[in-house]
């Protein structure tokens, strides 16, 4: 009898083990806004991959609504759930100190995904997978000024000004406008990453008589702003250059169809995919590395066909 007992609390045992070990990992991702075409991507992508792993990984979406302190109480609510790992994607990169810090007390694994944090010296615990802004703005510029015999004038399409995207994909412009006196900048504002604040801004240059040969945005939703702008305002299509970046279905579309010359592809599945896989390897005690680059690619007429 004392066997059999013996042989039932073992058994037990063994199978309260087995269930805990095939338990979901529980991920809190608090995202900078729901509202955005490109993030839009980013969060399914990121929650097929979860799926789509064998051992269950369960994600809670939370939308920040690009409030700082909104998304400070996310992840401190997560962390009162004891998830297993955070990912964020900060409103503002320039003040991610306090969740940064809340996740590291809390001894719980934080990824920041497709917004790398001003503080590049993150502690042990916290990791980034983004892609790099520098080089996108690179490439687009270098594109646009050989297409443009290096000589113009352009408008630059700013993102948001507390994102630290924006800043690098600018500095990256204008490093390679650098090499090129012969192009101005005679414009440079904020459209906030926004279709319709990109058309506003460029009507209210063609309005007000401005002259450019080129639109250099910072992503495609503004640059196809600018593009409905253009249209509406009778311009041909194809004598003024429209940069943007992304690469999402819109702005693939439009470089097919012609309404934008070229885009830079910014990899939502890889940026999701590299998240979700290293947060659940931190989850796991498993080694990452600090920093997940993800590569940006030229978008052109000749290989759009090749993105899906």
């Amino acid at each position: 009898m004392k066997t059999r007992i013996r042989f039932t609390s073992l058994a037990l045992a063994l199978m309260l083990s087995s269930g805990a070990a095939l338990a979901d990992l529980k991920i809190g991702v608090s995202m900078s806004q729901f509202d955005d075409t490109w993030l839009t991507y980013l969060r399914e992508f990121m929650d097929k991959k979860a799926k789509s792993m064998p051992d269950g990984v369960s994600l809670q979406f939370e939308d920040a609504r690009s409030d700082v302190v909104k998304q400070l109480s996310q992840v401190e609510n997560f962390i009162s759930q004891k998830v297993d790992a955070i990912v964020v994607n900060p409103v503002d990169t320039a003040a991610t100190q306090k969740i940064t810090a809340a996740a590291v007390k809390a001894g719980i694994p934080l990824v920041y995904v497709n917004r790398r944090p001003d503080d590049l010296n993150l502690p042990k615990g916290v990791v980034t997978v983004a892609s790099n802004d520098l080089e996108a703005g690179q490439m687009q510029m270098q594109y646009l000024a050989d297409k443009m015999g290096g000589k113009g004038n352009i408008v630059i399409l700013l993102g948001d000004l507390a994102n630290n995207s924006t800043q690098n994909r600018t500095k990256g412009v204008k490093e390679v406008l650098a090499n090129y006196p012969d192009i101005k900048i005679t414009q440079e504002q904020t459209g906030t990453w926004l279709r319709q604040k990109g058309m506003d801004l460029t009507n209210d240059w063609i309005t007000q008589g401005k002259k450019f040969d080129a639109v250099v945005a910072n992503n495609d939703e503004m640059a196809i702003g600018a593009s409905m702008a253009l249209k509406q305002a009778g311009v041909e299509q194809g004598s003024v250059l429209i940069a943007g970046i992304d690469g999402a279905p819109d702005g693939l579309h439009a470089v097919k169809k012609g309404t934008l010359t070229m885009s830079v592809f910014q990899d939502a599945k890889g940026q999701a995919d590299g998240s979700i896989d290293t947060a659940v390897k931190m989850a796991r005690h498993e080694p990452v590395e600090q920093a997940v680059w993800v590569p940006y690619r030229l978008i052109t007429p000749e290989n759009v066909d090749s993105f899906k």
